[in-house]
Parts: structure tokens; C-alpha cells; sequence
């Protein structure tokens, strides 16, 4: 089992809509597509971490990053970046329309399938419950987790200073919908929430297991910093 495991599967991509679209028609696949979400999971066992990140100039040509890190030692193991253009403009909550393609593109050219993903965004902590990660996760069935910089909507309480410290996100209604959390001493937390196949307190869990030492986890740090590397 372990590695060997993963050696000989790849990663499986869904077609569940097209891409050229229109700002309606992505808004009604956001909420189509958010009834797939799962919000619970039971992750038995992780032994690779793959972590995404995007990054795009003025002229809209982008770079995507998919970096692989073995777990528990966070040891890189596979990456890889793709060139292209982000094609649909640059809307917040529609961000996966602009990023996702580009993300795949990635994912194609992985030999590795991980057991968990992390990615530089939302989950459910978007405004139709279908943010970046949960858009990544459904269309590769794997468990994923949001891990974005600043909230999107939503409210939380102060979080405390130890890394750790969390506090929960809420909306008008009372519903959770993620968690802001303290990865460093220091830093502003980071917005946690669902992608896909895992509970809340599983993605905390998870964020912090792969944290170390900076406000990101390792696996979407690492997607950061090559998604911005010089060729």
C-alpha cells in the first residue's frame, strides 16, 4: 500500500459542463454544481498532499502550479506548472471560471494522485456554497480543502494569538461556513473551509498538520511560489 499504491493510479478529471460561458450560465453551474458538495468525509489514510495555486500577469497569461508533498514529512515530490491564458474575467466568486482550466491542465500532466488537495481559495465560504476548492474537488472526486487568504463573506470573533486559535465564520442566518485560523504567531489567520469529502474540523485539522512554520501550508506555499517562478 502507501506510495506504491499511488504510483499506479492518475488522476481522473470530470467533464460536467464546458468552460467557454457566459456570466449567467457559470453562475447557475455554481448552483448546480453545489449540491455535490460533500460536507463530511472519513480520510483513512494520506500519504500525498497536492497543493494549487494561479497566478496571472495584466495581460491575462497565467501560470498554473500543481505541487505534490509527501506526508507526514511535507517532502516535495512532484511539480508541475502549465502556461496559458485565463480566459474569463477576473469576478469575484467566479474566480474557479478564470482558474480551474488551468488548474487541470496541471493535474493532467501529474503521475501521482494525491489523497488530499489544498487549494489557494474558497470552499463553501462563497456566496452560492461553491468557491475554488469545492470546484477542484468535485470535478476530481478527492477530498479538498479552502485555504484562502481573506474572507469572501461572511463574520467571525476575534481568533486567538497561538497557532491553533480558530474561529468559527458565520453568516446572516447562523449557518458555519468555515473558520478563521491562526496558522502563525503574528499573522492573520487563514480562511479554512470545505471543498469537498471532508468536515470542517477535519480541513483545520489538516491545514495545521501541513503548516509549518508559515501562515500557508506547505502544499499551496509551494504551489504559490511556483506558480510565480521565473522559467
Amino acid at each position: 500500500m502507501g506510495l506504491a499504491r499511488v504510483y499506479n493510479e492518475r488522476v481522473f478529471i470530470k467533464e460536467l459542463h464546458p468552460w467557454d460561458l457566459n456570466i449567467p450560465a457559470a453562475l447557475e453551474i455554481q448552483k448546480k454544481l453545489s449540491q455535490l458538495v460533500q460536507k463530511e468525509g472519513s480520510i483513512q489514510e494520506v500519504k500525498l498532499v497536492s497543493g494549487f495555486d494561479v497566478s496571472v500577469n495584466r495581460a491575462n497569461e497565467a501560470r498554473a502550479a500543481a505541487v505534490t508533498l509527501s506526508y507526514p514529512d511535507l517532502k516535495l515530490v512532484e511539480r508541475v506548472t502549465v502556461k496559458g491564458n485565463a480566459e474569463f474575467p477576473y469576478i469575484p466568486g467566479l474566480l474557479s471560471f478564470r482558474e480551474v482550466p488551468l488548474v487541470l491542465a496541471a493535474c493532467r500532466k501529474l503521475k501521482l494522485k494525491p489523497d488530499l488537495i489544498m487549494v489557494d481559495g474558497q470552499g463553501i465560504a462563497h456566496p452560492r456554497r461553491f468557491g475554488l476548492a469545492c470546484h477542484l474537488g468535485v470535478l476530481l472526486d478527492l477530498p479538498s480543502i479552502g485555504c484562502a487568504k481573506s474572507p469572501l463573506i461572511g463574520s467571525y470573533a476575534e481568533v486567538g494569538e497561538n497557532p491553533g486559535s480558530y474561529s468559527e465564520i458565520h453568516i446572516e442566518d447562523g449557518e458555519v461556513i468555515g473558520a478563521a485560523v491562526r496558522t502563525r504567531m503574528k499573522s492573520k489567520p487563514l480562511i479554512v473551509s470545505i471543498g469537498h469529502r471532508i468536515s470542517l474540523s477535519q480541513a483545520i485539522e489538516w491545514v495545521l498538520k501541513c503548516c509549518i512554520g508559515y501562515r500557508l501550508p506547505e502544499p499551496t506555499r509551494l504551489a504559490h511560489l511556483a506558480s510565480r517562478a521565473a522559467d
